[in-house]
């Protein structure tokens, strides 16, 4: 069975000719970097901070020991750059710093992006390279039959030509999917880390008992 699949994907290759053996290698290059991110965002737990936020409910009740406890058993990425904005609460002009170390936990996860970003751009660009060197393929070789044309000839060398556009197709659908999947990801707990810092350096309480005491 294997050897079977294998001598078809090789006769597709070879229909295809290099473009089509260069999507065919792009794209599992492209599977492997979607499996590694997968991996990578489950591993650092990116979306899981059910402890972190029940940390920032507490700080922001005035509950700074209990918060400080409950986020040092928190499992979240973010959780080094909160307890930085706690250690630092009450100085406003430290905000720079305690967003610039929260964005330097994102940099990892960004990594990829760009790959998966091109090969969304240019599968679609190669495949339609390929369908173009096949439809000139496919003209010469009706040019050179002269007067015994057969229609069949013209018909195949559009059909093999069309394959790459296809296999492009293929290639840069799933990966613009799962990019966009990464992105939306990252952009929710990049907007949490902003939300947590605000309300870490002016919580809930401190901002009321202000109020109280004018």
């Amino acid at each position: 069975m294997f050897d079977a699949l294998a001598g078809r994907v090789a006769s597709y290759a070879e229909m295809g000719g290099p473009v089509l053996t260069l999507l065919g290698l792009l794209s599992m290059v492209t599977l492997a970097v979607i499996a590694f991110k997968f991996w990578q965002f489950m591993a650092i737990g990116v979306g899981r901070h059910k402890r972190l936020r029940h940390a920032l409910e507490q700080w922001d009740a005035g509950h700074c020991d209990d918060a400080r406890r409950t986020l040092d058993s928190a499992r979240s990425f973010l959780a080094s750059p909160i307890a930085l904005s706690m250690d630092m609460a009450g100085r406003p002009e430290a905000r720079d710093r305690i967003e610039a170390e929260a964005e330097r936990q994102f940099q990892p996860l960004e990594g990829g992006f760009r790959f998966l970003d091109s090969v969304a751009q240019l599968a679609p660009l190669l495949g339609l390279f390929g369908t173009v060197l096949g439809m000139i393929e496919a003209f010469r070789a009706l040019q050179d039959a002269g007067t015994q044309v057969d229609p069949s000839i013209l018909a195949g060398g559009i059909w093999v030509a069309l394959l790459t556009t296809a296999a492009g197709l293929a290639v840069a659908m799933p990966t613009a999917m799962a990019l966009s999947w990464f992105e939306s990801r990252v952009d929710r707990d990049r907007a949490l880390a902003e939300r947590a810092i605000a309300t870490v350096i002016t919580p809930v309480a401190t901002v009321s008992g202000q109020a109280d005491e004018s």
